[in-house]
């Protein structure tokens, strides 16, 4: 993993993050979100990254890396008296929290804030720093608990099922129930589609609109790109949720051809 980030001229807002870290402790989901919040805002969310190797700026500054429970994070620290504190004495840089999230979640690696700290420090995993490199809100707070849907609206399935055989772009449907850490569960549609073109999303995005109005009041209802590799909810599906829409499976299957070219069968023999 490379650094490609110049250095920051100071870490002045570094204090926000070091605020937030303060206030994690086991259990504590809403604390740990104000902390990403803090690591996702510009010049204030700034992290000093421990290059392992190289200068920073050079293209050569590969960040540090360590293994926790199987997991790879890049080990950082959260201001100048941490650096100090923590006796690191190879180069480092300074680089924004959105800026390292976007460097590092693609390659399924989190960031370790100040493992040199009593009690070893915060880790952020990588499904946390793509939610910061794509937008907090955009994605439920983990750790998410995935199952199968328990409520029942068949009226709301057959009517999506419905909507979905009419819209050649879908390929399958899944489904999920998804509870957040914070926030309100949910129930998630897993979209699956041979095309990605404006008008193939236009047409998968009035199917949903035409099926809506099926779901019950007060239940919260949102979509997942099957073809996400990153969306842990869309990971789940692919591994757990059978399809409840596939139009390959819904297919007329090819008739057999008739005995005797079209003539009836011989019926005994003489």
């Amino acid at each position: 993993m490379k650094g490609r980030y110049k250095v920051s001229a100071s870490g002045i807002a570094a204090g926000q993050v070091e605020h937030m870290l303060r206030q994690v402790t086991p259990g504590r989901y809403d604390a740990y979100e104000a902390l990403l919040r803090a690591l996702a805002t510009p010049s204030a969310g700034q992290v000093w990254m421990l290059l392992w190797h190289g200068q920073a700026g050079s293209p050569d500054a590969q960040y540090g890396n360590m293994e926790v429970d199987g997991h790879g994070y890049a080990p950082c620290v959260t201001s100048a008296q941490e650096l100090s504190a923590s006796g690191w004495n190879r180069s480092y840089e300074v680089v924004d929290g959105v800026d390292v999230a976007r460097t590092l979640y693609p390659d399924q690696f989190g960031l370790w804030l100040n493992p040199h700290a009593p009690g070893g420090g915060v880790g952020i995993p990588w499904l946390d720093l793509r939610r910061i490199a794509t937008g907090l809100e955009r994605q439920p707070a983990g750790p998410l608990r995935l199952s199968e849907p328990g409520i029942e609206i068949p009226q709301f399935y057959a009517l999506l099922a419905q909507n979905a055989h009419r819209t050649p772009a879908v390929r399958t449907l899944r489904r999920a129930w998804v509870q957040p850490a914070l926030g309100a569960p949910y129930l998630a549609v897993g979209l699956d589609v041979y095309d990605t073109s404006p008008v193939a999303v236009d047409s998968v995005r009035a199917m949903m609109q035409q099926s809506i109005g099926a779901v019950p009041d007060g239940l919260p209802v949102s979509t997942v790109a099957m073809s996400d590799e990153y969306d842990p909810v869309a990971m789940w599906m692919r591994a757990q949720a059978r399809p409840f829409y596939d139009r390959e499976a819904h297919a007329a299957p090819a008739q057999a051809p008739a005995l005797g070219y079209g003539y009836p069968p011989a019926h005994g023999g003489y």
